[in-house]
């Protein structure tokens, strides 16, 4: 266990998933993927063994952020784009508190995009849960910043002309000690994803490929289909070769010329030449690498699992260092040396 949850105080009775369900009617779209997500959060929490009013789960706006409402736990439904600097607010100045973070691909990566990435770099700990359906759900329709180009919406009938960001790509290119990726419908890979993000001190991001089948049905199906994806989806396993397909067929290795990763079909010749996963290499250049391998109709490859995780200095724990340094130097500073100092100015006029 991290030591960022050993501050967290324990719940005296053992707990169960029923625990962590609310008394709240779960109303999302019959089919959406979001029903899948919570199921596997509620399951999943008991294995913390934390008391539940030490947990907080904050949102911003949309479909995803109505998470809150349905999980026995204390919770704020914020406003769009801000939650990860109104979780940063709560994980700073209450260490006894495990925080999460739940967003969506346009609340996060839009209006969002700069709380989210300053989060990331400043490595708070945070969980910070990002529901990735490439559309706007609750506004019924229009394009998100993960749409691909030529998307069809309301807001883009001749087709988008944005590029997407790619979450994962952003997110290790901000430095997050911690990022992965999982999809709804694989609950084991989801659990246990999540049960990373959880263990690691600082801020740990986790985008879940999530279907809306009412605005954007089927943005996935390629890695969901049990035949599609055992060619389509790259399973990251930290200190396993990448290997991936049918019988393990194909392989990603580095390009010797251009120093890019790329896949491979594997045979005798190569074979040694097959990656093998770090996710705890210090450097983020492999990680991003990998990231890119994603392409943006996610037709052909795509990786999954932590693709980064590093220790870095926790930005709750050195807030805390300089808060009691400046308790313990009390009353040796001058505060009339302070007002009155070089750089103060008398304004005349």
């Amino acid at each position: 266990m991290s030591e960022a949850l050993k501050l967290v105080p324990k719940a005296e009775a053992k707990q169960s998933m029923k625990d962590f369900k609310s008394d709240q009617e779960v109303r999302w779209c019959p089919g959406c993927g979001d029903y899948a997500v919570l199921a596997a959060v509620q399951g999943f929490m008991p294995e913390l063994g934390l008391a539940r009013e030490n947990i907080v789960f904050v949102s911003g706006i949309g479909c995803s952020s109505r998470f809150p409402y349905y999980m026995n736990t204390y919770g704020m439904h914020s406003i769009h784009g801000r939650a990860p600097a109104i979780a940063t607010g709560l994980a700073t100045s209450r260490t006894d508190l495990s925080v999460w973070v739940v967003t969506g691909d346009g609340d996060a990566l839009s209006i969002g995009g700069n709380h989210l990435i300053h989060a990331l770099r400043r490595n708070v700990n945070l969980k910070i849960l990002l529901f990735n359906n490439r559309i706007y759900g609750l506004t019924k329709g229009q394009y998100s910043p993960t749409s691909e180009v030529g998307k069809i919406t309301k807001s883009t009938p001749m087709g988008s002309l944005d590029a997407p960001f790619n979450p994962v790509s952003l997110a290790i290119g901000a430095e997050a000690s911690f990022v992965a990726r999982t999809i709804d419908s694989d609950r084991k890979h989801l659990t246990d994803v999540l049960r990373q993000a959880a263990d690691h001190p600082g801020t740990a991001l986790v985008e879940i490929y999530q279907n809306c089948n009412i605005f954007n049905d089927g943005a996935f199906d390629t890695l969901k289909d049990h035949e599609q994806a055992q060619e389509a989806v790259i399973r990251l396993e930290h200190g396993e070769p990448i290997r991936f397909g049918t019988d393990q067929h194909k392989g990603v290795v580095r390009d010797q010329a251009t120093g890019d990763l790329r896949v491979v079909e594997v045979t005798a010749d190569n074979e040694a030449d097959i990656l093998v996963h770090d996710a705890h290499n210090p450097s983020p250049t492999t990680a991003f690498a990998l990231s890119r391998l994603a392409d943006p109709d996610t037709l052909h490859h795509t990786p999954i699992g932590v693709l980064r995780s590093v220790q870095r200095p926790v930005y709750d724990t050195q807030m805390a260092d300089q808060l009691d340094t400046a308790i313990e130097q009390r009353g040796k500073g001058d505060l009339t040396n302070l007002l009155t100092g070089n750089d103060t100015w008398t304004v005349i006029g």
